[in-house]
């Protein structure tokens, strides 16, 4: 297969097994000399920024569509199908993010932060294992995990003909899904049949590409015995927190060993994994990333992404930035009960969500990029065009997206003022029992609702957890100003909710008058039955219930139908460019390539990669009570411990969050890092791939062997990963005959 590209070509040709129309361009394309990039431009970058070029829509490939000419020519290597074989069956999924087997003996490595939790229920009474760190110094001490698996990928099929057929069979929305469901079980028991027998359970998933327009069938086998062999201490694997997530240079040591047990409790025989790179990277070598990077939109359409901009990243960031706000006032008046409150994690994870979508909104905001998708649109459109059976069957397309979008807006209001409306840590808990409060009541007026159903309500009012006093009155609050803000002081809910009073004042009124103001006086007037329609949070939620109702399924309709074209959209792609233009990422396996470059920020250069030298010079400089401290193994440094190791390094390689713990390898399948983030830069990724702005972080292999080697002295893992050799100790091995 070839990739019909060229470096100076501006966007991928139509593909000329569907359209003979472009078979001349397609050889002027095809014999144009094709070099290695350079100055971390892919090739194909066009000069004119605003210009759509060859990989805007990424470089996230499947593996049923493999690059393989792509990678030969544009790399200098032989990527045939035993590479790529060998590439998908070293590489791993484990639960929400990717990893990879690093020995003939089951050893996976991954990231720190893939596996805390797996940390944490290993971890044994009197033990602080995210502090201290673990490392089984025998194969008799590595510790099952419970309820863990590790996924290897045996197969990858494009099964879209026999998916889509089934739909085209059916008419109506109902029965398509029930034909689309059916075939998905038909396709899955028959693969799975195929490889059945051996070690692990047999697991095949169907997934839609292209947003419905392909199918696949991706088929794993499932390991669940799994063991931890080795982690670092938090404070290395999540060294610099909060503040250097999404950023660059960063200095963190974020890895776990863990390894796959066969079905007789021997560590499992794995023909395939990657080698460990003694020699790691420089600048201008290329890596390839191999993991399940999650949902990206960059096969959306301007007008969808217009609609992102102006309604639904500008509401989660607004949501995301004021609710951070109360926590963090919150915990710095308050900092031993935000301790036992859990509530450093918590804003931790909203600061995460608030820095991912303040990227994505600085992206849909940038002329530059907006103007880039406009003109990669019109290039489509009119390859549309161009062909007269393309543009009867689909050439209304972008224009009916567009369409669905302007009827979206009219809901706008609602969107933003109801975005994450539910139980949980940033949400009023007064306003979210009094929805259900008014249900219920509803319910009992109506009459005819069985009681188990009536007291099912019930138990989810009494479920819902108090916040302290301080953050419900400012939760409470700020969900008020967004009701004023966005549906405006005249709309009726506005108008329950504030009842002529300032936000302020509303707030005081609920808090001191309803029943529902605390889970002790809730539940009080649950049992006396004195629950009332005229409690003020239940008439707030009786304004509140049929809005919601209503935009709900108005948004819903709209939304179903935006699906329909969605689909219809990524057939009409993929007839035009076939694999060439790879499908948005959806958590399935893919693979990236990329190059080591640096690149400019800030006004200077950010370097390839950093060292130990840049760790400790952080600790240093920011001190024992920052998010910069190290554990006391590492203190002082250790003799023997090479501080100019690089510890990690940046590429060009196509990345997205679900890529953590991605094994990044070379053309040899030698691992040399595991992707851990991306610059903040990177984060316009969501929507188009910019090899000169973002860079994929990765942990240098080197760093971590010297760690091992010197600081935690784990010499068996080693050497297992230098000889391929499994070391036990000698009752181990008198126990196995060995």
């Amino acid at each position: 297969m070839s990739l019909n590209h060229t470096p100076g070509s501006r966007f991928p040709v139509p593909h000329p097994t569907h359209r003979i129309l472009f078979f001349g361009l397609f050889l002027l394309l095809f014999l144009a000399p094709i070099r290695k990039p350079v100055s971390g431009q892919a090739p194909g970058s066009p000069t004119d920024p605003t210009q759509a070029g060859r990989f805007d829509m990424g470089k996230m490939w499947t593996f049923e569509n493999a690059p393989m000419d792509y990678f030969t020519q544009t790399y200098g290597f032989t990527a045939d199908q035993d590479w790529f074989d060998t590439a998908r069956l070293a590489a791993l999924r484990i639960p929400g993010c990717s990893a990879a087997f690093v020995s003939p003996n089951g050893l996976v490595v991954t990231n720190h932060h893939c596996a805390r939790g797996a940390v944490v229920n290993v971890t044994r009474e009197g033990e602080s294992l995210l502090d201290d760190g673990f490392y089984a110094t025998s194969l008799d001490e590595e510790r099952p995990i419970p309820n863990y698996y590790v996924d290897q990928l045996i197969a990858a099929e494009d099964v879209s003909d026999e998916v889509l057929q089934a739909m085209d069979q059916a008419s109506g929305e109902q029965a398509r899904e029930s034909a689309r469901q059916e075939v998905i079980s038909q396709i899955q028991d028959r693969i799975g049949s195929a490889h059945a027998g051996g070690e692990g359970a047999v697991r095949v998933e169907v997934t839609a590409l292209y947003n419905g327009g392909r199918y696949s069938a991706y088929t794993y086998r499932r390991f669940t015995d799994v063991r931890m062999v080795a982690a670092a201490e938090l404070q290395l694997g999540f060294f610099g927190g909060d503040p250097d997530n999404f950023t660059y240079p960063r200095y963190a040591l974020d890895f776990t060993f863990l390894r796959v047990y066969g079905s007789d409790g021997e560590p499992l025989e794995t023909e395939h994994f990657f080698g460990w790179s003694l020699d790691g990277v420089q600048e201008d070598d290329v890596v390839f990333v191999i993991g399940n990077p999650g949902p990206t939109n960059r096969l959306n359409t301007v007008a969808q992404l217009e609609f992102q901009r102006d309604v639904s990243v500008a509401a989660q960031k607004s949501f995301l930035g004021s609710r951070l706000d109360i926590m963090r006032e919150f915990y710095e008046e308050n900092p031993d009960q935000g301790e036992a409150m859990g509530l450093r994690n918590q804003m931790f994870g909203l600061s995460n969500s608030l820095k991912a979508n303040s990227g994505r909104l600085d992206a849909l905001k940038d002329p530059v990029i907006m103007e880039r998708k406009a003109d990669g649109e019109r290039l489509f459109q009119e390859a549309l065009d161009a062909d007269p059976e393309l543009r009867v069957q689909w050439g209304d397309l972008i224009q009916n997206v567009a369409n669905i979008q302007a009827e979206k807006m009219a809901v706008a209001p609602e969107y933003s003022a109801y975005v994450r409306l539910a139980p949980g840590n940033t949400e009023s808990a007064l306003l979210v029992r009094g929805i259900y409060a008014a249900q219920y009541l509803q319910a009992q007026e109506a009459g005819g609702v069985p009681p188990a159903q009536l007291d099912q309500v019930r138990d989810q009012i009494l479920e819902i957890a108090s916040h302290p006093e301080e953050m419900e009155e400012a939760f409470l609050a700020e969900r008020l100003r967004d009701f004023e803000r966005f549906l405006g002081r005249d709309h009726p809910v506005t108008s329950a909710a504030l009842g002529g009073r300032s936000v302020e004042g509303a707030t005081t009124h609920l808090l001191t008058r309803s029943a529902l103001s605390s889970a002790e006086s809730t539940e009080a007037a649950l049992e006396s039955g004195t629950l009332s329609a005229a409690d003020p949070a239940i008439v707030l939620a009786r304004a509140i219930l049929p809005s919601l109702a209503g935009y709900q399924t108005r948004l819903n309709a709209l939304s179903a139908q935006e699906r329909e074209l969605a689909a219809d959209l990524g057939k009409a792609r993929f007839a035009v460019y076939g694999p060439d233009v790879p499908p948005d990422a959806s958590r399935s396996p893919r693979i990236t390539d990329g190059v080591v470059k640096p690149y400019t920020y800030n006004g200077t250069l950010a370097p390839v990669y950093t060292t130990f030298f840049g760790l400790y010079d952080h600790f240093y400089s920011y001190g024992r009570e920052s998010d910069w401290n190290l554990p006391d193994r590492w203190l002082p440094p250790h003799p023997e411990l090479d501080l100019g190791t690089p510890l990690n390094f940046i590429s060009t390689a196509d990345t997205y969050g679900g890529n953590s713990g991605s094994p990044a390898v070379t053309p040899g399948l030698e691992i040399v890092g595991l992707n851990f983030d991306r610059n903040v830069e990177g984060l316009s990724r969501d929507f188009i791939f910019l090899p000169e702005r973002g860079r994929n972080i990765m942990v240098d292999v080197r760093a971590i062997k010297e760690a091992m080697d010197v600081v935690y002295d784990a010499d068996r893992i080693v050497q297992e990963i230098l000889t391929h050799r499994l070391f036990r100790t000698e009752a181990e091995a008198d126990a196995v005959g060995r």
